[in-house]
């Protein structure tokens, strides 16, 4: 598959996009600058010398690609989104932003979103996507430490089962991680609101978290 990441030259893009081109899908880094999202390809290649890896603007990355990853912070997505517009309709759209803030002596703090959820709001402001949110809970650092695996259960929200199916699997093909049908965009809001809760246990305990979900049929992650 041919997979785009809008805002991707973060540590959770790039993260991403290793893994993914790490399993053989190609892949490509979009930024607000065609400069800044061939950097970011440029990365990916040092890191998967067999990557298939391009970069450029944002609305340059999304045309061809099969699903569109939304990995930059969530202060930036009514306007992107608005920028991308037409661009993401019919393509499956993975919503990974995580609202919050760094509130001094608090530490992280989920913010109250208007629409509820990061996701639900991305669905409103783009109607004809096939949107569904995940892998807010993962850590950047871990998904870029290719030589380990990454402990933890990926949560996929959405309301279009074909499109919630197809992230499920992208994410199983992550080392250590299971993909898991956590139901329609409104728990979104909870998956969300997670990561504040694991960026403060791992600023407390100097270590990095993840979830599982126990109890579950289907065994264990790959």
């Amino acid at each position: 598959m041919k997979l785009a990441f809008v805002g991707g030259t973060g540590p959770e893009g790039l993260g991403l996009a290793m893994r993914f081109a790490r399993a053989g899908h190609e892949v490509a880094i979009g930024s607000r600058s065609t400069e800044r999202g061939q950097e970011g390809a440029a990365k990916v290649r040092e890191a998967v010398p067999s990557a298939v890896a391009s970069g450029g603007e944002n609305a340059d990355v999304v045309g061809d690609a099969e699903v569109v990853f939304l990995t930059f912070p969530y202060s930036g997505q009514a306007p992107t989104l608005e920028a991308l517009g037409s661009r993401l309709d019919n393509k499956i759209v993975c919503n990974v932003a995580a609202p919050l803030e760094f509130v001094k002596g608090i530490g992280a703090v989920a913010l109250d979103v208007p629409g509820k959820s990061a996701a639900q709001e991305a669905a409103e402001q783009l109607p004809n996507a096939r949107v569904v949110s995940a892998f807010q809970n993962l850590s950047a650092e871990e998904l870029m430490e290719l030589d380990h695996p990454v402990p933890a259960d990926v949560l996929v929200c959405g309301k279009d089962a074909e499109a919630k199916q197809v992230v499920v699997e992208l994410a199983n093909q992550i080392d250590g991680v299971r993909g898991v049908d956590a139901g329609g965009l409104s728990q979104s809001r909870y998956v969300e609101m997670i990561t504040s809760l694991l960026i403060n246990l791992n600023r407390k305990y100097k270590t990095r978290t993840s979830i599982r979900i126990v109890g579950l049929p289907g065994g264990e992650a790959n």
